[in-house]
């Protein structure tokens, strides 16, 4: 029979957290679901090495408030920092040809508050209504056009995608009709030009 494997203990959950921190930038959702898991493949491990369910279930249970307080711990240290780490994930997203919706529901599903959503993407792409924000948009919309190779930056001698294909790929991308067709109708200098500022900004 295998040995049973030590129950998770603040100090290697804590190392673990510090590991994962090392390789990763992450939010405090994904911190957490990171040191469950662990705690859930040692439950696993337990078990088949011949500890009951019922016990194995109450170890894991009983990591829970430690998660919590590491959590929390390394946030204060700021190693954890949601604000953070979604404006620099709203940035670089925006520009591999994220639209801004496709940005808010990739960070809502790293665990990120609503607020705190808002505020990164505010800060990294400009506010709704704003020119700064549009252009963001542009540009990010601009991007996808060249990883589709369609609209400015179609190959000549291939037959163009169908016009309302085209827009189909930029409304399942999240992009508005209308900067859908703006990206499309640009002139590819202009357009090159737009990208190479919004990436640099």
């Amino acid at each position: 029979m295998d040995v049973i494997p030590p129950s998770p203990d603040h100090q290697s959950l804590k190392e673990a957290a510090l590991a994962h921190l090392a390789r990763f930038a992450t939010t405090r959702q994904n911190l957490r679901q990171v040191l469950q898991r662990r705690v859930r493949r040692w439950g696993v491990r337990a078990v088949r090495a011949g500890m009951f369910a019922e016990e194995a279930a109450l170890h894991e249970e009983a990591c829970q408030p430690l998660i919590d307080r590491i959590v929390e711990e390394m946030e204060r240290l700021g190693a954890v920092d949601d604000a953070g780490f979604s404006r620099s994930k709203a940035r670089n997203l925006a520009r591999s040809g994220r639209s801004r919706r496709a940005v808010q529901a990739h960070l809502q599903a790293k665990g990120v508050d609503g607020e705190t959503i808002r505020q990164a993407v505010d800060e990294s792409l400009g506010e709704v209504g704003e020119d700064r924000a549009r252009q963001a948009e542009l540009a990010a919309a601009l991007v996808l056009a060249r990883k589709r190779t369609v609209g400015p930056f179609h190959r000549p001698g291939r037959p163009e995608k169908e016009r309302m294909k085209v827009l189909a790929i930029f409304a399942r991308n999240g992009f508005s009709q209308d900067i859908a067709v703006k990206a499309l109708d640009m002139d590819k200098e202009e357009a090159e030009d737009l990208i190479i500022e919004f990436r640099s900004l």
